[in-house]
């Protein structure tokens, strides 16, 4: 048998296709059932494409027809941020390089970070509590439109404002993407079975919530203590300084890196 170029490329793709199917279910916790349906997927090649066995194979061609609509009514919202995620603009950055230089393109991603961690410094020091969502490659529009829709400048001033304790909007989360306060007084989903110290509250919850589910970076400001958290990819640092803050919204360091 032989094996061309084209069969490479279709191996790769499946390869790739495969991978991100894992990721997605990793990331909604489903990681048992992916093995599960992918161990049946290779019974059922084997049972009517290599045996040839026409009855039980028949029958199992029934339950893919079916299975394939009810996983997709099973996993409508993962299959969403899936789909958020291929689309967003973020995959297709190398276009940007073509008509901008680096230099140029990293400067304009990087004009949140002063206010950002200035406006976080300020609240810590006032024991003010927030929730700031940095949004990366994954689309964050199903969490935008649970708060009040803003898409305004980045500004440390309107960042303590929204957060301040008599706002209407200082509960929920601000969600920041493109330079821009896309949202405030968002809602973010919750991890329920994580193991978080103490003096941990709702708001360190949701956070770490949040990056199970994205790969956003989450800032949380304690206003019990005052102090500085960030949650990334299932991870939180507690107790991080602003310079810390700032190098890991840099991509200098990782939230890992404080764990």
């Amino acid at each position: 048998m032989h094996i061309g170029i084209k069969d490479i490329i279709d191996i790769l793709f499946v390869a790739v296709f495969l991978y991100q199917i894992y990721k997605l279910m990793r990331a909604s916790g489903t990681t048992a059932l992916f093995t599960g349906i992918l161990a049946f997927l290779v019974v059922w090649v084997l049972v009517s494409q290599v045996l040839e066995m026409r009855l039980m194979g028949a029958i199992l061609d029934k339950f893919i027809s079916v299975g394939v609509l009810v996983l997709i009514i099973l996993f409508q919202d993962e299959i969403r941020r899936f789909l958020f995620a291929l689309g967003s603009h973020r995959r297709w950055k190398i276009f940007s390089y073509i008509f901008k230089g680096k230099n140029e393109l990293r400067g304009s991603e990087s004009k949140y970070i002063a206010p950002v961690v200035l406006a976080c410094m300020n609240m810590a020091r006032k024991k003010t509590g927030a929730l700031i969502v940095i949004g990366q490659e994954i689309d964050l529009a199903v969490y935008e439109h649970t708060g009040e829709i803003f898409n305004a400048d980045v500004n440390a001033r309107l960042i303590e404002n929204i957060f301040f304790k008599n706002s209407p909007l200082h509960d929920g989360a601000m969600i920041i993407s493109d330079n821009r306060i896309k949202a405030a007084g968002c809602i973010l989903p919750v991890a329920q079975h994580a193991v978080l110290p103490k003096d941990f509250g709702l708001r360190h919850r949701s956070g770490l919530g949040l990056s199970m589910e994205t790969d956003a970076l989450v800032i949380i400001v304690s206003e019990e203590r005052g102090k500085i958290s960030l949650a990334h990819q299932g991870r939180l640092a507690g107790n991080i300084t602003a310079e810390e803050l700032q190098q890991i919204l840099s991509g200098e360091r990782k939230v890992s890196d404080f764990c």
